[in-house]
């Protein structure tokens, strides 16, 4: 089970809208400054993330709670995208190139070959986000925060 801590934006009808930032490696690594990804990494905008999970028990805004998903399911859905467009692209190459034997239509052949696969991979992550291990679960929830008060 991989498991990430995420702040709940708000909670309305049992649907919860969580906030999710993504860490990279970067930050713990004593090279960044010198590291062509790290340096990359802080052109970029933070790679923030708000996903909609079932939760029947009320939540308030700020509260954290940890997400979890199986490895499984996760390496099944970064086959699905990473792999399928590339064996797209080059069944789209191949099959131009053989019937035309040319190196011009296995170019458009790759390239039609990644979109189509690119188009059929997005109906399927569509379908695969609606069954219930493709989708993160809440593990445990924190108690809500209560402000700090000082009297003197």
């Amino acid at each position: 089970m991989i498991k990430e801590w995420a702040t709940v934006v708000s909670w309305h009808d049992g649907m919860a809208v969580l906030h999710c930032e993504q860490r990279s490696g970067c930050s713990g690594c004593q090279s960044r400054k010198t590291c062509g990804t790290g340096l990359l990494s802080e052109l970029g905008r933070s790679a923030e993330q708000a996903l909609h999970v079932p939760c029947e028990q009320p939540l308030l805004p700020g509260q954290r709670v940890e997400l979890g998903i199986s490895e499984g399911s996760l390496l099944r859905s970064a086959m699905l995208v990473y792999l399928v467009p590339l064996l797209g692209l080059f069944a789209g190459a191949g099959l131009l190139q053989a019937l035309f034997a040319n190196d011009l239509a296995a170019v458009l052949g790759a390239l039609l070959g990644a979109a189509l696969a690119y188009i059929l991979v997005r109906g399927w992550s569509l379908k695969l986000g609606e069954k219930r291990h493709y989708r993160p679960a809440i593990l445990q929830i924190a108690l809500p925060g209560q402000p700090l008060q000082i009297e003197s």
